[in-house]
C-alpha cells in the first residue's frame, strides 16, 4: 500500500475519528497511526496479516472501538490495558491462546469478542471486566467452563463450538447473565447443573449438538424454572 494511500486516510481519520483499512494485506500495525493518539475513537484493522500489535496502542486515550478481526495475532501486549474508554474489542480469527492480565483493567469494555483462536482454557482474568455485557468465545477448544465464571457480569456467553465437556455449577451464580451458548460442544445430559435450570437468571440455554437430545432437559430438576424464565423473557420481546 503506497505511502500517498496511507496518507489521505490518515487525514479523514483525523477529522472523523475513524481509521479503517481492511483487506490491504498489511503486515503491521501502521506507525504512523501515533499521531492520532488524541482522537481516534474508532479503528477496524480486519482482514490484514498483522502478527503483533505494538506497545504504543496504550496511548489512544480515546479508543472506543478497536477491531483487529482475521489477522495473525498470537499474542496482546499489556498496554492494552491502558485503554480506558474502549468499549468493543473484536479479535476474531486470530491465533490467540491467552489474554494478558491487563485486559481485566479495561473498565468501560462491553463487548469482547474472541471468536476463532486458540484458547483452551476459559481466561478467568476477565471476571473483572463490571461493564462487560456479551462475551464471544466460539470457535475455540475451550475444554471447561471453570467456577470462576460465577464472578462475570456478561449478560451474554457464547461458548458454541469448543469442546466443552464440563460446566461448572457456579456458572450459576454469574449475576447478570442471561443468554448462555454451548451449541456443539461435548456435553452429557449429566454435565448439566440443575442449578443453571433452577437457581440462575439464565432465559436462554442453547445447547443443540451435544452428547445428548435437546428434549431430555425436560427431565432435569429445575427445568419448569428454567422455562417460566424463557417464556417471561419472550413475551417481553414479542
Amino acid at each position: 500500500m503506497g505511502n500517498n494511500a496511507l496518507k489521505a486516510h490518515l487525514e479523514t481519520s483525523q477529522k472523523t475519528g475513524v481509521f479503517q483499512l481492511t483487506g490491504k494485506g498489511l503486515t503491521e500495525f501502521p506507525e504512523e497511526l501515533q499521531k492520532l493518539t488524541g482522537n481516534l475513537r474508532t479503528v477496524d484493522l480486519s482482514n490484514n496479516k498483522i502478527e503483533v500489535l505494538p506497545a504504543f496502542i496504550g496511548g489512544f486515550q480515546q479508543l472506543k472501538s478497536l477491531t483487529i478481526s482475521s489477522n495473525k495475532l498470537t499474542s496482546l501486549p499489556n498496554d492494552i490495558g491502558k485503554l480506558k474508554k474502549l468499549e468493543t474489542l473484536i479479535l476474531n480469527g486470530n491465533q490467540l491462546n491467552q489474554v494478558p492480565s491487563s485486559v481485566g483493567q479495561l473498565k468501560s469494555l462491553r463487548t469482547l469478542s474472541l471468536s476463532g483462536n486458540r484458547f483452551k482454557e476459559f481466561p478467568s482474568g476477565l471476571c473483572t471486566l463490571r461493564q462487560l455485557d456479551v462475551l464471544d468465545l466460539s470457535k475455540n477448544k475451550i475444554q471447561v467452563v471453570p467456577a470462576e465464571v460465577a464472578e462475570l457480569q456478561a449478560i451474554e456467553i457464547n461458548l458454541n463450538q469448543n469442546q466443552i465437556s464440563t460446566l461448572s455449577p457456579e456458572v450459576s451464580r454469574a449475576p447478570r447473565l442471561k443468554v448462555l451458548r454451548l451449541e456443539e460442544n461435548c456435553l452429557e445430559i449429566s454435565s448439566i447443573p440443575f442449578s443453571i435450570l433452577s437457581d440462575s437468571q439464565v432465559s436462554l440455554l442453547s445447547v443443540e449438538g451435544n452428547l445428548f437430545e435437546v428434549r431430555m432437559l425436560r427431565d432435569l430438576e429445575g427445568y419448569d424454572k428454567y422455562m417460566e424464565r424463557f417464556t417471561a423473557t419472550k413475551k417481553k420481546f414479542a
